[in-house]
């Protein structure tokens, strides 16, 4: 009988049940069950199980369920991030001069990018080009609860670089949005600039959203710029890799 079990034997058995059915079905069937699935030893065993105890865990998390669902669901929720897939995806598009456009890397006067996987970029004009998603949380299945209650850190990265014959500047702007679409945690980076002559290498820009509190339903992610010479074509800031991802 499954109740004459030591726990610990039990724990083993619950462990290699998908954690759907341990949390819809298995925490139903009596208060030992309900019990143990709601405690942090059996998601401790399945996070070792799946590898996902590695360096980045804390051996102090709070809630080992949230963070298992965390880390398995875990991915970037930009759409067309390196513009494989032209502006498809981008929406709220500002097509300053003569608008983005999407090039090979390195491009002319460019640098290779640090990962091969990335083989395009998005470059702007001599004027202000701009463009946004908005991600939908529920949409993408983090539920309200997790977002309200445990409040999963938020992080954002994006990538930049100048052309060396050419200046240019760069912002990024993201912010958590509430069902209405109200603004609750926001970060703007400063105007960067990139001064003529540069190595054209390519920058990373981070922020981690956390205890930003209730009720973050959205994520608006904004980035842009321009060329500061106003010269005709494409010989402003190259954008590229960008990421949204909600973790442990």
């Amino acid at each position: 009988r499954m109740e004459s079990l030591p726990e610990a034997v039990l724990i083993r058995i619950l462990a290699s049940i998908p954690a759907v059915d341990l949390v819809l079905a298995c925490r139903l069937v009596c208060c030992q069950w309900k019990n143990l699935v709601d405690g942090a030893a059996l998601w401790i065993l399945k996070c070792q199980q799946e590898g996902l105890t590695g360096a980045e865990s804390q051996e102090n998390a709070e809630n080992w369920q949230n963070f298992y669902f965390l880390s398995k669901r875990r991915k970037n929720l930009i759409k067309n991030p390196c513009g494989e897939e032209d502006l498809q995806h981008w929406g709220e598009v500002e097509n300053g001069g003569d608008g983005w456009k999407i090039e090979e890397l390195p491009g002319d006067f460019g640098k290779e990018f640090p990962s091969e996987e990335v083989r395009k970029y998005f470059v702007t004009s001599y004027e202000w080009c701009r463009k946004a998603q908005v991600i939908d949380l529920r949409a993408e299945g983090y539920w309200e609860e997790l977002m309200d209650t445990t409040q999963p850190k938020v992080v954002v990265k994006d990538w930049y670089a100048g052309r060396s014959d050419a200046g240019c500047l760069y912002e990024l702007c993201v912010k958590l949005l509430s069902e209405n679409e109200d603004v609750l945690a926001e970060y703007k980076s400063e105007t960067i600039a990139i001064p003529q002559d540069n190595d054209a290498n390519w920058t990373e820009i981070s922020h981690t959203f956390s205890n930003y509190g209730p009720g973050v339903r959205f994520v608006r992610f904004e980035h842009g710029g321009q060329d500061t010479l106003f010269w005709k074509g494409w010989y402003g800031v190259r954008v590229t890799n960008s990421s949204v991802t909600v973790e442990p």
